[in-house]
């Protein structure tokens, strides 16, 4: 391959900074622009915003086109974004961090076909997606670079790649286009490709549902005591990673930290959805009370009015956590 191979990724706040990044590229960039941000499903105008600020064509990738120089290929809304060798793949593969698109499959998936010519960038964003990416980048011989924590509106995910992996570079916004450029036009290394470590291509199986899952897990990881989130199957503790990893047998992708924010919203519905059931019984109860009552039943009366008592006192505690969570204040 001739040219390098840029992929970006971006969570809160992305839209600013991939905005003031692509205002400082020049319209003769030597490489193609890969672009996750985290979008979820909803409606997506990053394309037409960055073609806005910039000089290059900016758009949502379509699967199977053919990678150019000089162009930015935009992840689409609830679809993850990878690469092949010369051309992109556009998947409805299970989340990871909870989240589609997320970053690290379209960082493995680069690292697996370009090797050392893939230059890693994450900018803005809470959590860790990207840092296993980033780790993918580096141990095919890449290049790892990440937004100053100090220079983003959320450091979590430059920090973390920071924390996590050898990073390469680590500038602000306003020095980052300059860098990308001038990396982008430098000669890539004729030295024979390094071997890409097991573990990205069994996770990258998984994430693609190639092969025998469990096969994959076992090569790579041990079973946890944790329920995956997203599909309620077991989840594998990655072998030897930081931060801590899990993958499911479908999948679904989590760092200790981005498990734990998809269970606590796991959980809150969970309890709304209790706390829903026990109103639905209050008020059944009543009305099956006063049904006996009419029919002369006083002491099955008497006895569902004990019952319903007792749920609506479950009801009100229930409804108390729910509302006032502990450890969140009323100002939060």
């Amino acid at each position: 391959m001739p040219w390098r191979l840029i992929v970006v990724g971006a969570s809160l706040g992305g839209v600013s900074a991939l905005s003031e990044l692509v205002a400082d590229l020049p319209a003769n960039f030597a490489a193609p622009i890969l672009v996750v941000l985290h979008t979820g499903s909803h409606t997506s105008l990053l394309p037409e915003i960055l073609r806005s600020k910039g000089v290059l064509p900016a758009a949502h990738a379509v699967d199977g086109e053919t990678l150019a120089p000089g162009r930015i290929y935009i992840a689409r809304p609830d679809r993850h974004l990878e690469a092949e060798e010369g051309k992109l793949r556009v998947t409805f593969g299970p989340k990871e961090h909870h989240t589609r698109p997320a970053i690290d499959p379209l960082f493995m998936s680069a690292a697996l076909a370009y090797g050392r010519a893939v230059i890693g960038v994450i900018l803005t964003g809470m959590l860790e997606d990207g840092t296993a990416g980033l780790q993918a980048i580096k141990a095919r011989g890449g290049i790892a670079i990440v937004q100053n924590p100090a220079d983003a509106l959320a450091p979590e995910m430059p920090a973390s790649a920071m924390r996590y992996v050898a990073v390469d570079h680590s500038v602000p916004l306003a020095g980052m286009g300059k860098l990308l450029t001038d990396l982008a036009r430098a000669p890539i290394s004729p030295a024979p490709a390094v071997p890409a470590p097991s573990w990205i291509f069994h996770e990258m199986q998984l994430h693609r549902g190639e092969g025998k899952a469990m096969e994959h897990l076992e090569a790579i990881g041990h079973p946890s005591a944790f329920v995956c989130p997203d599909c309620k199957g077991g989840l594998w503790e990655i072998d030897g990673t930081q931060p801590v990893r899990y993958r499911c047998h479908t999948g679904h992708a989590f760092t200790l930290s981005t498990l734990q924010r998809a269970l606590t919203g796991t959980m809150d519905e969970a309890l709304w959805t209790a706390l829903r059931a026990l109103q639905e019984q209050t008020v059944l109860l009543a009305l099956l009370a006063i049904a006996h009552r009419k029919s002369g039943a006083i002491k099955e009366a008497m006895q569902l009015d004990m019952v319903r008592e007792r749920i609506d006192v479950q009801r009100s505690q229930l409804s108390t956590l729910v509302k006032h969570p502990p450890g969140v204040s009323a100002a939060a």
